[in-house]
């Protein structure tokens, strides 16, 4: 038995039993049991964050049943109904989350968050005659965490409202429910803050942890696919102009065939005249912004941290003479010099720019020249340099640091084959 392969143009792309291989493809993405690639790591995230939840309830429970053995609820049906609530509203919180993949819809998320506050009501409504929530109070203290059930399914706008919203609940219930005359010692006061803080903590530390979980991963992505960039030819297009020119390509391909076939006839009509002269003008433009668009050039202009705040000037492209070890330290140089900060900063900025070639003052080896460099920068000062963009430096040539506008300065001398002699 044998199989027929598809066809490929010179790029690559699929030609032949196109729909075979879309049809294949959406039935693979289509299955139930493939985990959404967007939930592969945050859906780790997600299922510690139920256990810790589980636990929490498991412990609030506990202290629930100690009460009620002790006779010490006045509405023992109300704190009853109220773990009932919350218990369903976890169960269904953790499925829902198992199933729904990257997204809750907001219906789901609405009825949470109905659930939790009835589970909170009708706790309170139990120990109200009490005059003491912060200590008799179990299901409402145990119901702001259930919040982190959903922390990686919802915008953390949304997590913190909803537990911001419990705690002012909670804080104006104990506020009302304080007794006049009322001697407010640390014993009184410690439970009533701990009741608050079990209300919002929980929820805004598993929004912390998440949104600086996905910053980690955005910036190590982005950084894996700048750093291929090192290993490209001098010039090249860019992972965005792949895809065109591989649009550009089917389609010439598609026209030359239909010509071949004589599925067109010659001469061309002027329809398809106009098309083809679209698709070499446009194949063309790709060509010589190819011979101009050096590795650097894709590696800053491509990545969402290096294309905010590096700015290019290499006017003779001379980053391509570069070899993958110099590449590799210019590349890590500017990296840590614009990753420093958590979040993008536009008063921190970095020019580069190459050349050009003028003669060096140190003796240069045969068959080499030497290509300034110079880094400016604005905002990053010298003494604050993370010391291994020192490294870094070292592994692009010989390089001697200043300070300009109380900013770093950084000028290297590096040595590159002489491409007249390649």
């Amino acid at each position: 038995m044998t199989f027929s392969q598809p066809e490929e143009n010179t790029l690559g792309v699929v030609i032949g039993n196109v729909g075979r291989a879309v049809s294949g493809t959406a039935k693979r993405l289509g299955r139930t049991n493939v985990t959404h690639r967007s939930t592969l790591g945050t859906s780790f995230l997600g299922l510690g964050a139920a256990i810790l939840v589980g636990l929490r309830a498991v412990y609030g429970f506990s202290w629930f049943v100690a009460l009620w053995s002790e006779g010490a609820y006045p509405q023992p049906l109300a704190a009853f109904a109220a773990w009932v609530v919350l218990a369903a509203v976890i169960i269904g919180a953790i499925v829902s989350s198992r199933i729904n993949g990257d997204r809750m819809p907001d219906w789901i998320f609405t009825l949470i968050l109905a659930g939790i506050a009835l589970a909170v009501a009708l706790d309170l409504i139990a120990v109200w005659e009490l005059h003491d929530i912060g200590r008799y109070a179990t299901a409402a203290l145990a119901a702001g965490m259930t919040l982190l059930v959903v922390v990686t399914l919802r915008g953390p706008i949304e997590i913190i409202a909803a537990a911001i919203s419990l705690a002012v609940v909670l804080a104006l219930m104990i506020f009302l429910n304080t007794p006049p005359g009322t001697e407010l010692d640390a014993d009184w006061i410690a439970p009533q803050l701990s009741a608050v803080a079990f209300a919002v903590l929980p929820a805004i530390i598993g929004v912390a942890v998440v949104e600086g979980y996905r910053r980690m991963v955005q910036v190590e992505l982005d950084r894996v696919l700048v750093q291929s960039t090192v290993s490209a030819p001098r010039f090249a297009v860019g992972m965005l102009a792949s895809e065109e020119l591989a649009r550009l390509d089917l389609a010439a391909e598609q026209l030359l065939d239909a010509i071949a076939t004589k599925k067109t006839a010659l001469p061309l009509s002027p329809k398809t005249a106009s098309v083809a002269a679209s698709l070499a003008t446009e194949l063309r433009l790709h060509l010589i912004e190819g011979r101009r668009e050096t590795w650097l050039y894709h590696a800053i202009s491509e990545s969402e941290m290096l294309g905010k705040s590096v700015t290019l000037v290499d006017k003779s492209s001379l980053a391509g003479l570069l070899d993958p070890s110099q590449r590799d330290g210019l590349l890590a140089t500017a990296w840590l010099l614009v990753s420093e900060v958590k979040k993008p900063n536009p008063n921190r900025t970095v020019t580069l720019q190459i050349g050009p070639v003028v003669p060096s003052d140190h003796p240069v080896p045969d068959h080499k020249i030497a290509v300034p460099i110079t880094i400016t920068t604005t905002g990053v000062a010298r003494n604050r340099v993370d010391p291994s963009i020192w490294d870094a430096l070292g592994r692009v040539g010989r390089y001697s640091d200043s300070t300009q506008d109380q900013s770093l300065r950084v000028d290297i001398e590096c040595l590159v084959d002489n491409p007249a002699e390649l």
